[in-house]
């Protein structure tokens, strides 16, 4: 099916932050938009008021008129939804051309030029971060985002101008290969999604098979060291890239009053005195990365160093709440160790002298079945742990996974505690901590304003 003979898209799954990039899209080319999604939020209120025509009952008579033609609607759907879906169900049924997110996005990666971003975490920030350095240079560019730009305060850019359309790559359920690239970066190969893929080994062949899905001609940028064995087709450019070493690397790090400057390495021309825009030290290496796709997209290097002091980063990727003399206060999607990892040593390198405690909230049953011990490992950095219940997502429980396996594996002598969501700010209000960040993909989210008021006052 072709965007232009399009007349109208419904998405089943409206509200997930990838989903929802694809709903602000077609509404801008004047497609009639709707859909469905299981609860409201504050993004789906949005999208109703930008246009979309949104309910929440999983019910087929709900469904507009406008979008019952299947010779001129497209129906879009997430894979967290269920095989027994009513609506899905029923397009199925009645011959509508039914495609995945990934499919939609891979469509316009062969007809633009993609510049995508894989790999097991940094994604958003990188992907995000690229977006806004074309943003703020002659080339410009469109993006769909895994997250909400701070700068932008969406996850979609549009650009009349520009050939260029900036993607998060997802791995889960294989995704991303739909994607068609021109350049792509890939962070890491940590296994994650084993209920997908069942073994680090076949994680990391499906990454393989998306290095051959590069356009010939194009770039792949990948992370020195990791474990991955490229599967490029011929005339693919390769380069490494990380925060030290590689084709693209930094140098003359500082780290000075809570800013960070760097050289940057580029064998595509080095750029002398960058200051990180969101100055936490994992970002060096998103950085890196990011101007690395920038570069090849022609953005100059004057204004990739312009631009990078003003980025101001992504909702809930070590973001900033609450900043005083008694207590600061990071929300942060982390939910998998390495992230968790990641995310804990750039607070400590922040506030070396204070006491740091993490509300966790683990993410699926299978994640903390497969991944406990790495959990408790990446949390016992920390100086005290609060656990709250898994977040199920699309899971049904499995019998003895619960959070109490990273409860039990952390380190002896670390404040620790389990709580329920519930009680939850009870046990902040009587928690005495200089640090206290939010970790987790799931619904934890929605405390953060009301742990914000509580820290406010306290």
């Amino acid at each position: 099916m072709n965007v232009n003979t399009l007349k109208a898209v419904y998405f089943i799954g409206a509200g997930g932050i990838g989903m929802s990039a694809l709903v602000r899209y077609f509404l801008s080319k004047g497609k009639k938009v709707g859909g469905y999604d299981r609860t409201p939020s504050e993004l789906t209120e949005t999208l109703i008021k930008e246009g979309a025509a949104i309910h929440y009952e999983e019910n087929v008579s709900l469904i507009p008129d406008d979008f019952l033609n299947p010779e001129t609607t497209l129906i879009v759907y997430t894979p967290a939804i269920p095989a027994d879906h009513k609506e899905l169900n029923y397009f199925r049924e009645h011959g509508f051309e039914i495609q995945k997110r990934a499919q939609v996005l891979g469509m316009l990666t062969r007809t633009e030029k993609g510049l995508c971003v894989a790999g097991t975490h940094g994604k958003t920030t990188t992907s995000t971060m690229t977006a806004y350095l074309l943003d703020h240079s002659h080339v410009g560019c469109n993006a769909f985002l895994g997250g909400i730009s701070k700068n932008y305060h969406t996850n979609l850019l549009l650009s009349d101008k520009s050939d260029f359309v900036v993607i998060e790559a997802d791995e889960f359920d294989r995704s991303f290969h739909w994607l068609t690239p021109y350049a792509t970066v890939i962070t890491a190969t940590d296994s994650d999604h084993l209920d997908i893929y069942g073994t680090h080994e076949a994680y990391v062949e499906s990454f393989q098979k998306y290095t051959s899905l590069i356009q010939p001609e194009g770039y792949l940028i990948i992370k020195k060291g990791i474990d991955l064995n490229p599967a490029v087709q011929p005339g693919v450019t390769v380069y490494t890239y990380s925060t030290e070493e590689g084709d693209f690397h930094a140098e003359n790090i500082q780290i000075e009053n809570g800013e960070i400057y760097f050289d940057f390495i580029s064998p595509l021309g080095n750029i002398k005195g960058i200051q990180l825009g969101v100055p936490v030290y994992v970002n060096i290496e998103n950085g890196i990365a990011a101007m690395t796709l920038a570069q090849i997209g022609g953005a100059t290097n004057e204004e990739i160093k312009q631009a990078m002091p003003g980025f101001r980063g992504v909702d809930r990727r070590f973001d900033f709440k609450l900043k005083n003399d008694r207590i600061v206060f990071i929300s942060d999607y982390a939910h998998h160790p390495a992230e968790i990892k990641q995310s804990i040593s750039s607070v400590r390198m922040l506030y070396p002298d204070k006491k740091i405690t993490a509300v966790f909230q683990p993410h699926l049953y299978t994640r903390t079945r497969d991944f406990y011990k790495d959990f408790a490992d990446s949390l016992s950095l920390l100086d005290e742990v609060i656990l709250l219940d898994i977040y199920p997502a699309r899971e049904l429980p499995i019998e003895g996974v619960t959070s109490k396996l990273i409860y039990d594996n952390l380190r002896p002598e670390i404040e620790k505690s389990m709580c329920s969501k519930e009680n939850l700010l009870e046990v902040i209000k009587h928690k005495k901590t200089d640090v206290l960040i939010t970790l987790g993909a799931g619904d934890i989210e929605n405390y953060v304003p009301q742990i914000y008021e509580l820290l406010k006052d306290k």
